[in-house]
């Protein structure tokens, strides 16, 4: 989405934006079968509080992104002029963001392999989360110290907050998956 974003195209990016509004809802749907299930199974199930720890904390990257998307295409909705070296810089955390969140799938995919193999993977969601962390510091100081409209300002720093606090949850489930891995 931001790299349509960078090249100005508002019909691809409402799509996007759509497609992201359909697919958190299929999370949200996913979460509540998970809870459900979780519930039916009761009392033989001793991890069922970790179980849904970690699909709340993986259903909120999904609400997050979904939030981004609005903000975005609110963005380019209303014609605020903004330059294109920080919508570059969005698209380089975005993908920091999203390498966060694939190392969390990774992490995930590896459960049943025990506790080992997932502490590694856990590992590398911290390190690509520290890696977003310091992008976004960066480019928070570069966007409030930029010349931009107000209102465009105040979108853009909430795509830059809700783009950590994905990668937040994304470590935050990652800590999860850990205390699952040792019960599995």
């Amino acid at each position: 989405m931001l790299v349509y974003f960078i090249n100005n195209d508002k019909e691809k990016t409402k799509q996007l934006f759509n497609e992201v509004r359909s697919c958190e809802e299929d999370v949200d749907n996913a979460r509540r079968l998970v809870s459900q299930e979780l519930a039916e199974i009761g009392a033989i199930l001793l991890s069922r509080e970790d179980f849904l720890r970690f699909t709340n904390l993986t259903s909120e990257i999904a609400d997050f992104s979904e939030g981004i998307a609005f903000r975005i295409v609110e963005i380019m909705e209303r014609g605020w002029n903004v330059p294109i070296d920080i919508k570059k810089d969005l698209l380089k955390l975005s993908e920091a963001v999203l390498e966060t969140v694939l190392k969390l799938r990774e992490t995930m995919m590896v459960l049943s392999y025990g506790s080992v193999k997932t502490m590694e993977k856990a590992k590398e969601v911290e390190i690509a989360e520290k890696n977003v962390d310091e992008l976004y510091r960066e480019l928070e100081i570069k966007l409030l110290s930029s010349k931009l409209d107000f209102p465009a300002l105040i979108l853009l720093r909430d795509v830059l907050q809700l783009l950590e606090d994905s990668a937040d949850k994304a470590e935050d489930a990652a800590d999860a998956a850990r205390v699952l891995s040792f019960i599995m």
